[in-house]
């Protein structure tokens, strides 16, 4: 069972018919949302094609939430597939991160840096 199955029905922002949003309890910036699904599903490549089109829905509805609250100037939308990709949680979830201008000195390249020297170019 993963750490994703007890989340507690206080921390969730919003329920979908196959996932729900919650704040990210490590966020990269001020407003990281995640998109967790109900079943446990090791990744995106496990969806099915109903799911995958609710989850297109739902990172609309994330970035709503956001700008409800915060004024971001750019998004990175990330999921990791598999350990040699960095995926810790086995269990599908979608992180919704918001970018501020000046958040990092460059962000030029901004998820090819997940690889390290492969972000400038």
């Amino acid at each position: 069972m993963s750490v994703f199955s007890n989340i507690e029905k206080e921390r969730k922002i919003y329920q979908g018919k196959y996932f729900f949003l919650i704040e990210d309890g490590f966020p990269v910036s001020p407003g990281h949302i995640l998109i967790i699904s109900n079943q446990e599903k090791l990744d995106y490549f496990q969806l099915e094609d109903n799911e995958k089109a609710e989850l297109t829905t739902l990172i609309d509805k994330a970035k709503e939430l956001i700008e409800n609250k915060y004024s971001p100037d750019g998004y990175n939308i990330g999921m990791n597939c598999g350990e040699a990709a960095g995926q810790s949680v086995m269990h599908f979830h979608c992180h919704v991160i918001p970018r501020y201008i000046g958040d990092m000195e460059n962000p030029r390249g901004g998820v090819r840096h997940c690889v390290e020297g492969k972000g400038n170019y």
